[in-house]
């Protein structure tokens, strides 16, 4: 049997700390911490809900969290000059 990966400390664009089990949805993630993450169409098409984590473009509608080696996460919105 193997364990459950450990939660993960996302750093938050406003500078908020969470700590969030991976294999969270984004959006739920960033509710939880009293963030509103953009979104359109919730099923990956559009874009409006675009995050960056640790420098990866992630659509935050259809991504989960990510375990970490390093126990951490840095989250920042992605801007799209078209939105």
């Amino acid at each position: 049997m193997t364990s459950a990966a450990p939660p993960v400390q996302v750093h938050w664009p406003d500078g908020r700390l969470s700590l969030v089990l991976p294999g969270t949805d984004w959006l739920q993630a960033a509710a939880e911490a009293g963030l509103r993450i953009p979104t359109g169409c919730l099923g990956g098409s559009c874009g409006a809900c675009e995050i960056e984590v640790n420098g990866r473009v992630v659509r935050a509608c259809i991504a989960t969290v990510p375990p970490s080696r390093s126990g951490e996460l840095t989250v920042e919105l992605a801007t799209d000059p078209y939105w």
